[in-house]
């Protein structure tokens, strides 16, 4: 397997600023192709995601690449120096777009075709997708062996006992097999990410696996605390199991720029880079592309691409397991009692990827406790300009021994804590007493932002009064100075 890229640059739409390419703010066709050479060319990210998951596919997205920017990818071969990796539905979990992820399959082979073309000789320019939602091998397994078993097996069968063979009317199909990375993204399964990974890889002869953790719909459906521990379990879960079989396992970590999406910025990246370690693949959303300057953003990129990789840290996950489960269990509560204010707020939050609608037939809404609420970067941007942080939804969960043990294993922990007390109107009527005593008693202390204070309370302002027509644009505003939507 060629060196595992560093640094994967993802179409999540968590900028408040438009970046300079683009024709509208709501990236879509065209504008997503030159984003994807801007990250390579330009920031130095070594892949990008092509997100197919949730939106209008382009299945030609490698003949766009190469034709359009012809002299930079005779440079840099994509598929060896550069990496292009489909994120695809999940049939079991998504099924209105099930047939998506067939489609999608069925492209690779017509990609391999365009860049033999192009470079004179045999290159796969895509050989691995993301499977999001991922809880058991078989959903990994089932994507491998369609690929293997049912594109490219198929290129032998003839049309008839004394006719040519598929391959021999269209020609032969490549690459032979796809790689398949699981985007495990519920508590539950990240526990037990070791136990799906090692079964999916008993029957394969590989060497080297990437794996890949969420952490945005980790942290919305279960809180920060849960989620960033989670992520450590599994990490290190993952660490043991590589030992034990001898495969190298690659771990991806899914990081916003927002401290409760795992707060991955340009002045976060070397923090963020030693605390996890035996992370090989971070994360490059549009948040820390499009809304800091770009020299900043290359500088970041080329720290994280030069990281040496090391092992990751022990977690007691018996300490850790009751904590997670009494903390979740306040944070869902609290989130129950906000829902119509995050759903409120969240009609006002800027579109920045053209997706396909979260209700009805193309429903992608998640639901906690029977209710519906955004996807996780609106809803992280509905409860900021509600002056209530969500890093902070659920703290009085913590004992101060739970506290000790999560300040010990989640070293950034009072750093976000931190940042969001900033941005956070403590005497508005989101916060709790409970939260506010418990913040306190932890020695944590208000240092206000105070531009974003008074556009939180404008916000809160205008929602009082009805008046929606000027609630994109307060939101909007207090986004720009975050530097992030959500």
């Amino acid at each position: 397997m060629p060196r595992i890229p560093r640094c994967m640059s993802t179409q999540h739409p968590d900028n408040a600023s438009v970046p300079f390419f683009a024709t509208a703010p709501v990236l879509a066709g065209e504008d997503e192709i030159r984003e994807a050479y801007y990250a390579y060319s330009h920031l130095g990210c070594d892949e990008q995601m092509w997100d197919v998951e949730g939106k209008e596919i382009d299945t030609y997205v490698v003949k766009k690449l190469l034709s359009f920017f012809e002299q930079y990818f005779r440079d840099n071969v994509l598929g060896e120096d550069l990496r292009l990796t489909l994120r695809v539905p999940n049939p079991t979990v998504e099924t209105t777009e099930a047939k998506v992820l067939l489609e999608t399959l069925e492209s690779i082979p017509r990609s391999y075709d365009a860049a033999r073309l192009f470079y004179g000789r045999d290159v796969s320019p895509i050989f691995e997708v993301i499977l999001p939602m991922t809880t058991s091998s078989r959903c990994i397994d089932r994507v491998y062996r369609y690929y293997r078993d049912f594109i490219v097996g198929r290129q032998s069968q003839r049309f008839g006992s004394d006719d040519i063979t598929i391959a021999e009317w269209i020609g032969s199909f490549g690459p032979e097999r796809i790689d398949v990375i699981p985007l495990i993204e519920d508590l539950p399964s990240m526990l037990v990410a070791d136990a799906i990974v090692e079964e999916y890889l008993a029957d394969k002869d590989v060497s080297d696996q990437r794996v890949f953790l969420a952490r945005s719909d980790t942290a919305m459906n279960y809180g920060l605390v849960s989620a960033a521990l989670a992520n450590k379990i599994a990490l290190h879960r993952l660490d043991e199991l590589s030992g034990r079989l001898g495969v190298a396992l690659h771990p991806i970590l899914g990081m916003g720029s927002a401290p409760f999406r795992g707060g991955l910025a340009p002045d976060t990246a070397d923090r963020v880079g030693r605390e996890y370690p035996s992370v090989v693949t971070f994360t490059i959303q549009s948040a820390f592309k499009y809304d800091h300057p770009p020299e900043e953003v290359r500088k970041a990129i080329r720290s994280l691409e030069a990281r040496t990789i090391g092992r990751a840290m022990p977690v007691d996950a018996e300490r850790a397991t009751p904590i997670m489960e009494r903390y979740s269990a306040i944070y869902r509560e609290r989130v129950t009692a906000l829902a119509d204010l995050i759903n409120r707020l969240a009609k006002a939050v800027p579109s920045r990827r053209a997706r396909k609608l979260h209700i009805g037939l193309f429903g992608y809404a998640r639901q906690m406790e029977g209710i519906t609420l955004p996807r996780a970067i609106s809803f992280t941007c509905a409860l900021y300009s509600a002056g209530m942080p969500p890093e902070l939804i659920g703290f009085e969960a913590l004992s101060n021994a739970d506290l000790a043990f999560v300040r010990e294993v989640y070293p950034a922990f009072d750093t976000k804590v931190s940042e969001a007390l900033s941005r956070c109107d403590v005497d508005g009527p989101n916060v709790t007493p409970e939260l506010r005593s418990a913040l306190l008693a932890a020695g944590y202390d208000w240092r206000p932002d105070a531009e974003h204070l008074a556009t939180v309370r404008r916000i809160r302002e205008a929602l009082e009064r009805s008046e929606s027509a000027l609630l994109p644009d307060l939101v909007l505003r207090a986004a720009l100075l975050r530097r992030f939507l959500g």
